[in-house]
């Protein structure tokens, strides 16, 4: 199985490189994003998975602390809702982790050319904290309607309301990071790129 990855991303490495070499921009984005995503799900996502899922567990309890209306035992990844005589558990696991939009989120800025290498360095690192926070806020969000309205809620709350407010706050990374920039470079007109693909010239 190793061999067959080591195979598929030396592949990916040489399609890419005549992409670049062949100004592809468009295909050069999309064959780059996907196979970053692919190999970071391969290659990094067993690495952060656990530390990433206990830092979301304990940084939504700390927002539990705070309203007292739910406690984190993050060395389980539970968070414990207490709602009268009811009383529920949610499990932080991989998919309340985040990692998935993180990669994502960052394997598509590494190629898109709007911006610097550097630029995009920063961008990954605010993204990804982003999305962090994002994701904890919308885990408190789910505890807090199912502490007020109490368990019966709990599937409207976490696929519903959560995701709603999930994938506001990402559309409006993705607006300001990738829509945005784009659009104010269409709008000046006149902009190239120079020889090293990375920093717009006029």
């Amino acid at each position: 199985m190793n061999l067959l990855v080591l195979i598929c991303f030396l592949v990916w490495l040489y399609v890419l490189s005549v992409f670049i070499r062949g100004k592809l921009h468009f295909a050069q984005f999309v064959w780059g994003s996907v196979g970053v995503f692919v190999f970071m799900v391969i290659w990094l996502r067993p690495l952060v998975i656990a530390p990433l899922m206990k830092l979301v567990c304990s940084a939504s309890g700390l927002l539990g602390d705070l309203t007292g209306t739910y406690e984190s035992y993050a060395q389980y990844n539970i968070l414990f809702i207490g709602h009268e005589s009811d009383a529920i558990s949610l499990m932080i696991d991989y998919e309340c982790s985040g990692i998935i939009e993180m990669m994502a989120f960052v394997s598509m800025l590494l190629f898109f050319r709007v911006y610097d290498v550097g630029q995009r360095c920063v961008l990954s690192l605010l993204g990804c904290l982003i999305i962090f926070f994002a994701n904890v806020f919308r885990i408190f969000v789910i505890c807090e309607i199912v502490y007020l309205f109490g368990n019966d809620v709990y599937y409207i709350a976490h696929t519903i309301v959560g995701r709603i407010v999930f994938y506001c706050i990402s559309v409006l990374l993705y607006y300001y990071v990738f829509t945005k920039p784009q659009i104010v470079k269409q709008m000046i007109g006149g902009v190239r790129y120079a020889e090293n693909m990375d920093i717009p010239v006029k």
